[in-house]
């Protein structure tokens, strides 16, 4: 991934993104109502996984360069807000936690109390995790681990477990699923509004600044 460094970066970076999803996903449409009936039913199962796959992918990739931007605003982790300070904490809590050792639990307690003034350094490699398996309540956990506000997406959250990601795991394991066309077309249509919002999410989080302690 391209240094994320501007608004304008990630901005070119999040359109770039969405921009060839959305297209296949247009083009996966088109073909439902241009293929014979023979081939239909194939064509709405492949559109089935291939919408997952563009929920999952677009999410990790647009959450993942949030984050990367805001690690490189050079900023403390006192000015940040309490869900990004997380990702530069992880080691320091686990050790807290799971250490048995007095010494390592001292020095994990010592980050919290004399760190904070310190430019924070934010672990990104595999930073954010679908699970390989976008439910509702993976992708919850992700959007609060950003600072998303969840509330436009919560109307979604049966859908995306019960008509994408359900479907798509029988498909993806080998089951028959036969599908209507229609019903799958306002599905893609669904998913893209999807993507759509969670790219706008992320764009009005960084006009707000709300990665900043003092607007979250």
């Amino acid at each position: 991934m391209t240094k994320l460094r501007t608004d304008t970066q990630l901005h070119d970076y999040l359109d770039e993104e969405f921009a060839w999803r959305l297209k296949e996903l247009a083009n996966l449409r088109v073909a439902m109502r241009r293929v014979d009936d023979i081939a239909e039913k194939s064509v709405v199962r492949a559109t089935v996984c291939l919408a997952y796959a563009h929920w999952e992918g677009f999410v990790k990739r647009a959450a993942s360069a949030y984050v990367e931007f805001v690690a490189s605003q050079r900023l403390k982790y006192n000015e940040l807000a309490s869900c990004f300070v997380v990702f530069g904490a992880k080691m320091h809590l686990h050790s807290l936690v799971e250490s048995r050792k007095a010494s390592t639990r001292i020095s994990a307690v010592d980050f919290f109390r004399y760190e904070m003034q310190n430019r924070a350094r934010l672990s990104l490699p595999n930073l954010i995790d679908t699970e390989s398996n976008l439910s509702s309540s993976v992708f919850d956990n992700i959007i609060v681990a950003i600072g998303i506000d969840r509330a436009p997406f919560e109307m979604r959250y049966h859908q995306i477990d019960e008509e994408l990601l359900r479907r798509r795991n029988k498909i993806a394991h080998g089951e028959y699923l036969d599908l209507d066309p229609e019903p799958c077309r306002e599905l893609t249509n669904d998913i893209i509004a999807l993507l759509r919002q969670f790219k706008d999410s992320i764009e009005n989080a960084v006009i707000t600044k709300r990665y900043l302690v003092s607007q979250s």
